[in-house]
């Protein structure tokens, strides 16, 4: 009996212990199967690469730039028509009316200029490095003015700002009058004369007449005052 009931006592105390051993170790096993699971889940959906939502953003303002240089082009072409015409007054009249159509030409300006093989300004340049940087220029409808910024020489720029169509230049003053896609207007023949009367006078002796001769010639067409 003793012998029975030590056997039964062992098999009470070990039935428990077997059951906690072989039930603890699958339970964690189970755990850890589960953590691991989530974290293969987790770092097999990795977030969408810096890479390709940067090219994506590239993408999309290059697209608007697109558009918005179609629209400056557009917005130049209809401007410039209009001034070359009307007078001079009448441009500065519709530039008065809204401020911004100034800035929306210039910025169509420089954009149709971008697509050109070369920019006339930079043969201006070109040929003013050659000279003297002692020669006074003034540049008549200067835009940004490009050409007083690179050169040495004193450049008066001057462009649409009053209804006054003389600058603020004493007769015989400067060495070079510039006019670099500015000559327009239906009266622009009043500008030739306003740089006539501007301009020192001496010139290169090899175009010197021809220059002068031309001028003179505008102002008898266009009756104007000779100096």
């Amino acid at each position: 009996m003793k012998g029975q009931s030590r056997k039964k006592g062992r098999t009470k105390h070990n039935k428990p212990q077997r059951i906690e051993e072989s039930l603890q170790p699958k339970h964690s096993i189970k755990h850890k199967k589960k953590t691991h699971q989530n974290h293969v889940n987790h770092s097999s959906n990795p977030p969408e690469s810096s890479s390709s939502s940067s090219s994506s953003s590239s993408s999309s303002s290059s697209f608007l730039d697109k558009v918005r240089a179609r629209l400056a082009g557009g917005h130049f072409r209809m401007i410039n028509e209009k001034l070359y015409t009307c007078t001079g007054k009448e441009a500065l009249d519709y530039f008065k009316e809204d401020a911004e159509l100034f800035n929306m030409y210039h910025t169509g300006y420089q954009e149709q200029m971008s697509h050109w093989p070369e920019q006339p300004v930079n043969r201006i340049i070109k040929w003013l490095k050659g000279r003297r940087s002692s020669l006074i220029v003034a540049d008549f409808g200067c835009g940004d003015a490009r050409l007083a910024k690179i050169v040495k020489n004193k450049v008066f720029s001057f462009d649409l700002v009053s209804n006054n169509p003389s600058v603020p230049l004493d007769s015989s003053s400067v060495d070079v009058a510039v006019f670099c896609l500015s000559l327009m207007g239906t009266n622009y023949a009043i500008y030739l004369q306003e740089a006539y009367r501007v301009l020192k006078p001496r010139f290169d002796p090899n175009n010197a007449e021809r220059i002068w001769t031309s001028l003179r010639e505008l102002s008898v067409r266009w009756d104007l005052p000779q100096n």
